[in-house]
């Protein structure tokens, strides 16, 4: 059993104060184990407040070394850390944080050879990495040794968060099957982030760790939240279990963890190719996932309307046969409901490049965007 001492009572006073912490929670926190897998923009809020929080052991799992770019949104480092390995600047810094927290650094990358191993010991693994390659690795671990990962990804304005847990829910790949080809998906690097959107991804990544260790409140198991900071709006999407899921469905063909190709087919239409073939003879179904309010303001013509967090509720709305082009605004809605879409069974779907606001650059400079 592990106990609190004198000091740590008195540093987590506010948590023991609470119902559903207590004294028998952190202790709890303290005996816990949480492996970080990324030490960069969604890692730096998390490991902070998990730091904070009193989690007893904190893997730090990251080869790479700070770079002047990464401090306008990687918070656990300052301007003296640049050139240093990430995993030796993060433990310095946790360890100030709380002297309490026991820190293992990993600096190496996670690849299939090591992720069964790497992954074993730690009670929840979070996902903070920033590429497909890793996204589906940690996903296919975590599956295969029953443990829960608590997942964010971001872009952009946009984020999404999940708590992927295949003893109780979907797995990453019921969602997203196969990752995207090289370059369709631009980084971070390419696209850019708001600084302030990794903070508030880690830290709701942060709350859901602690919950999981705490045994309390409703955890984001088989529901995915996405944030999109320009609106500041959060929508909740329901998600189901895919039975055809290659790693957790009734007959998996993933059995050990394998370095991920990122190519598949093409999930994509850019806005001038949408704009030629509505304009021939093939027919497309458009369908928009954005709240009706949304569509009375701009649409484009002939669109059906199902609002993402109905979307399981209205598949047999839609035709299996049809080609489908799904938009919303910019792209993170439609992202999602792609990967709704195709673990239902829905086999030509692809989403509008850049949503209505690419439509409106590409095609249509006078076209209203809501």
């Amino acid at each position: 059993m592990t106990h609190l001492s004198a000091d740590e009572l008195r540093r987590y006073a506010r948590h023991v104060v609470l119902p559903e912490v207590g004294e028998a929670g952190q202790e709890r926190l303290k005996g816990a184990r949480v492996l970080c897998v990324g030490a960069g923009g969604l890692g730096s809020p998390l490991l902070l407040y998990l730091a904070a929080a009193g989690v007893g052991t904190l893997g730090l799992l990251d080869f790479d070394t700070v770079d002047e770019s990464n401090l306008q949104r990687q918070i656990l480092y300052g301007t003296s850390d640049v050139g240093r390995l990430k995993v030796e600047a993060a433990a310095a810094r946790l360890s100030d944080v709380n002297p309490h927290v026991k820190i293992v650094m990993h600096a190496e990358r996670l690849i299939a050879a090591n992720a069964m191993e790497l992954l074993s010991s730690y009670d929840v693994i979070a996902d903070g990495t920033d590429n497909f390659a890793a996204r589906y690795l940690v996903n296919d671990a975590c599956v295969l040794l029953g443990k829960p990962n608590v997942h964010a990804s971001i872009y952009r304005f946009e984020g999404q968060a999940s708590v992927f847990w295949a003893a109780k829910g979907p797995c990453y790949r019921c969602l997203f099957p196969d990752p995207p080809p090289p370059g369709l998906v631009p980084s971070c690097a390419e696209g850019g982030v708001l600084g302030i959107l990794p903070g508030m991804l880690g830290t709701l990544q942060a709350a859901e760790v602690l919950k999981l260790i705490l045994g309390a409140g409703e955890s984001l198991v088989g529901r995915l939240l996405v944030v999109d900071a320009l609106s500041m709006s959060f929508q909740m999407v329901r998600l189901r279990k895919n039975p055809a899921c290659a790693v957790c469905g009734e007959s998996p063909s993933i059995t050990a963890p394998s370095d991920v190709e990122e190519a598949c087919a093409v999930s994509e239409i850019a806005p001038r190719e949408l704009r030629d073939r509505l304009a021939g003879e093939e027919p497309v179904v458009l369908l928009d996932v954005r709240e009706p309010w949304e569509t009375r303001l701009a649409a484009l013509p002939g669109s059906q309307n199902v609002p993402l967090d109905t979307l399981l509720d209205r598949l047999e709305m839609l035709p299996r046969d049809a080609r489908i082009v799904v938009y919303c605004r910019s792209g993170a809605r439609s992202a999602v409901a792609v990967g709704v879409l195709r673990a239902a069974g829905f086999v030509d779907v692809k989403r509008l490049s850049g949503g209505l606001q690419g439509w409106r650059i590409d095609v249509d400079p006078s076209f209203s965007v809501a």
